[in-house]
């Protein structure tokens, strides 16, 4: 692998010309590509095997009338005090409201709620329902206005209007302010880790051509493949902070190697055959990760990890090719400034280059080995001190409760939230929530009275609406109204207990199938679905990246405490997680409107994107320490030799997938913001406290046993040469610092 990549770097090196020309021409290529694709389509979800898509297919199939996918408001309407929605002036007031949404553009049709009977028990409050022509993401500016307009103005009669539904518009799209902040401070981070203006924008250049290819990729092919416009929301997220990282690793590898006296072109390849070794595995374990949230077997998840994953493996493809071409260009001027007039003219002779490393290694020792050093004295103090502050962190994550986003949810000051208050309080809990119940028999009609019966005298249901028989007469529907919330566990208990109880209804009734479905009856299966999940999906994704871990270092104990230091950070993140977004926690500092539960796909996006990034910095920071050791230094001097190549760029690492990351908590989407929060966390926790802390000291308890591999699983598993042993022409001798790593380690 290594003399692969070296050779490859070399290449790039030398011909850097023909390669930023090939990939400038792919950028432009899937840019054109892009601008000329189809616009992709809306939003769509499904889940393959349950009752929920069962039944949604079944009135797709037998109610070919019902298939309009226009979007829909529900305005509400409540007369004051306690007054009468029926009074006279009142009524009078309502009529004129449905004319006004009648006339908005795009208004299919306004159902008025005297003629439906839409109203209250109590004739206080009524809505009406409005269907759109066109779907929720191809309303205009104007139908909004309309909608908002129209509302506007019975409210000033004196009504209190609200609207929910997938027609009234979410103030939450995607700013791009996130994207512009992580830029923002990963610049900072570079210049200050490189001084230089050019070291530091390579990575970003770099990242960004990575992301854009990734990106108009995803958006050419969004009508062929259905990738929908929020598909790339991940990839964008996970491609601009590995890019940035990925690009960092060798760049900064190439000074180290050009600071030992190596010839440019030698120390390109060096970089790239020992570093973007690194950069490959690591990519690998992030795409095994993210392509894993295939097994959860819901489509939309597994568009956004195939995607991610794609743009993950151009960020690879970006970092082993066009990083070294861009070096290049700009040889000595991506060192720092001081250093550049020492590195300019002819090459260092075999001679000088030996020198130079010795110069090197007799520097003062920075900061990363000066740290390690202390961990390898203080192992125990420091083990306790990581995992008990991890363990405190994470405790919060015993509470968490799992949802999925709806009015309900949304903060209190929101038109739709009110206007679900709203109902809930006039119509009861179990109104904004109904159930689905489809009856198929050869005479749907009359089996679908007898199972309306049997509902009305089930505890835990306050209506059941007439039978809705489709035109073949042998599939009718009916809405159930629970008496409790969608949120409730009374209502998941009642779904599970009607959905048990249909087999023999179904008997009872003459009906040959029934089905329980609706909203409610599908957030209860797509948590289901995540839950059985999970295990089959850690068990694939972990196994295959043991593996992998295996290969690469040689080992059984690195791999078995990378997984290990993994659950320690993901289970601190998911802790502060339901500290800010579900107790409220710091809630304001964070713009959390309104704390409720956690969106269910959370934790296994978290799990998938966490598992991956926190393997990158396993490899990034073990692979120089396994590089130091089996070039014959000691398991303590390899720890400390790691540290001083790979601390600081690693810390510098973390803190730019950080601020990538934490940038997107500034953005509206509650989901985006979740998820960035819980992203951002993660990587602290696992960079500065597992990878920085934890690792160092259990190496320093495992001494040379960290490194232990059996005979017949070395003979069984191929030897791939990540760390560049067959790169080194001096087999055998000690690294160079070593007095130094005496000194520190004792």
């Amino acid at each position: 692998m290594a003399t692969f990549l070296s050779q490859l770097g070399r290449f790039a090196f030398r011909r850097r010309g023909l390669v930023v020309l090939l990939w400038l021409l792919a950028l432009v290529g899937a840019g054109f590509a892009a601008s000329t694709a189809a616009a992709p389509p809306a939003d769509t979800f499904s889940m393959p095997g349950t009752e929920s898509q069962k039944a949604f297919d079944l009135l797709h199939e037998k109610f070919p009338a019902a298939r309009a996918d226009g979007a829909a408001a529900r305005v509400v309407i409540r007369a004051p005090g306690a007054g009468k929605i029926t009074s006279p002036a009142r009524r009078a007031q309502v009529e004129q409201l449905v004319k006004d949404l009648a006339r908005a553009p795009q208004v299919a049709r306004v159902v008025d709620p005297f003629q439906a009977n839409a109203m209250s028990g109590d004739r206080t409050t009524a809505y009406a329902y409005v269907t759109y022509e066109a779907r929720a993401t191809e309303l205009t500016d104007a139908a909004h206005d309309g909608l908002a307009d129209a509302m506007e103005r019975a409210r000033d009669t004196g009504l209190a209007v609200e609207a929910g539904g997938d027609a009234v518009e979410i103030e939450q799209a995607m700013s791009g302010t996130g994207e512009k902040i992580g830029i923002l401070v990963s610049a900072v981070v570079l210049l200050l880790t490189f001084g230089s203006l050019i070291a530091a924008g390579m990575p970003l250049l770099t990242a960004l051509i990575g992301v854009g290819i990734g990106i108009s990729g995803i958006t050419a092919l969004g009508s062929t493949l259905g990738l929908s416009s929020t598909t790339s929301m991940l990839a964008m997220m996970i491609g601009l902070a590995v890019g940035i990282d990925y690009a960092l690793f060798i760049v900064s590898r190439y000074r180290s190697e050009i600071a030992e006296g190596r010839e440019r072109a030698e120390a390109a390849s060096r970089a790239v055959g020992t570093a973007g070794s690194a950069v490959v595995f690591a990519g690998l374990t992030v795409i095994i990760a993210l392509a894993g949230l295939a097994v959860v077997n819901v489509p939309m998840l597994t568009k956004m990890g195939l995607t991610a994953a794609g743009t993950v493996a151009v960020a690879v493809l970006v970092a082993i090719t066009f990083v070294p071409a861009l070096l290049g260009f700009a040889p000595v001027r991506v060192l720092a400034r001081r250093d550049r007039k020492q590195h300019t003219g002819k090459p260092l002779s075999k001679r000088q280059q030996r020198r130079a490393a010795k110069r090197a290694a007799r520097g003062r020792p920075n900061l990363g080995a000066r740290w390690a050093g202390f961990v390898l004295r203080h192992p125990v103090a420091v083990l306790l001190i990581g995992v008990v502050g991890l363990g405190a962190v994470a405790v919060p994550a015993a509470g968490l409760e799992l949802g999925l986003p709806g009015e309900g949810t949304m903060a209190p000051h929101t038109t739709q939230r009110k206007a679900y208050d709203m109902l809930s309080d006039s119509f009861g809990p179990g109104f904004n929530g109904p159930l689905t119940v489809t009856v198929e028999a050869e005479d749907a009609k009359a089996a679908a009275e007898r199972v309306r019966t049997v509902l009305e005298g089930v505890r835990g249901i306050d209506a059941v609406s007439p039978a809705t028989v489709n035109p073949s007469g042998d599939t009718a529907l009916l809405t159930v109204v629970p008496a409790t919330g969608p949120t409730d566990p009374r209502t998941e208990d009642l779904v599970h207990s009607l959905r048990g109880a249909t087999g023999g209804l179904a008997s009872r009734s003459g009906a040959s199938e029934i089905l329980v479905a609706g909203q409610t009856a599908m957030f209860i299966d797509f948590s289901r679905t995540l839950d059985d999940a999970l295990v089959p999906y850690l068990a694939l994704v972990v196994g295959l990246a043991f593996l992998l871990l295996m290969v690469v270092f040689r080992s059984v104990l690195v791999p078995l405490k990378a997984a290990l230091g993994f659950l320690l950070s993901v289970s601190a993140a998911l802790g502060a997680v339901v500290a800010v977004f579900q107790w409220g926690w710091l809630a304001d500092l964070f713009g959390v409107d309104q704390p409720g539960p956690i969106m269910s796909t959370l934790p296994i996006f978290m799990i998938g994107v966490v598992f991956g990034l926190a393997m990158d910095y396993e490899v990034f920071l073990v692979s120089r320490m396994r590089e130091a050791y089996v070039h014959g230094a000691r398991p303590a001097e390899a720890v400390v030799t790691g540290f001083r190549h790979g601390g600081r760029v690693v810390s510098a690492a973390a803190i730019i997938m950080t601020s990538v990351f934490a940038g997107f908590v500034v953005e509206d989407n509650d989901f985006v913001k979740m998820i960035g929060f819980g992203l951002a966390a993660a990587v602290l926790f696992d960079a500065f406290v597992v990878r920085m802390a934890v690792v160092p000291a259990l190496f320093a308890l495992l001494g040379k046993a960290a490194w232990w591999f059996p005979k017949w699983l070395d003979r069984l598993l191929p030897n791939i040469d990540v760390e560049g042993e067959k790169l080194n022409p001096r087999p055998g001798i000690p690294s160079e610092g070593t007095a130094r790593e005496n000194h520190l380690v004792g």
